[in-house]
């Protein structure tokens, strides 16, 4: 799959996931070596419904801060806003092809809450809206 084809919510899984990081050349270099795949997965699912996001942060080709929304981003073929930022000593380029997609939800039912809240708020809606279009 290359990164301009969209991917369905029907069609987003773990494995879809991981082939379409092996098989693109993806334009940012990520700064992490691991990545929560059910994170991904719910910001496919925003994103797929029309929810918008927060631009993310990079020092030239670099990630700094958004790794799962710019590949989320990628899967659904929406390109978000690139901040500037800046590098430090301790960043250290991973390769996307290695990447370590883990099923483990990094995010407990509370900061997902408080995640849909802060969304629905940047979208300029209630929860309530937020949580239909999610149903």
């Amino acid at each position: 799959m290359c990164p301009q084809e969209r991917v369905s919510l029907k069609q987003i899984s773990l494995e879809i996931v991981t082939d379409f990081v092996k098989q693109s050349e993806i334009e940012l270099q990520s700064t992490h070596d691991r990545l929560c795949y059910p994170i991904i997965e719910r910001i496919c699912k925003k994103m797929s419904i029309g929810i918008k996001f927060a631009g993310i942060k990079v020092d030239d080709d670099v990630i700094i801060d958004g790794h799962h929304r710019y590949l989320a981003s990628l899967l659904v073929g929406i390109t978000l806003d690139r901040h500037p930022s800046n590098k430090t000593s301790a960043t250290k380029i991973s390769n996307w092809k290695t990447v370590d997609f883990v099923e483990e939800d990094w995010d407990t039912e509370d900061e997902i809450l408080i995640l849909n809240k802060k969304d629905a708020d940047y979208n300029d809606m209630t929860i309530e809206e937020l949580n239909e279009l999610l149903k």
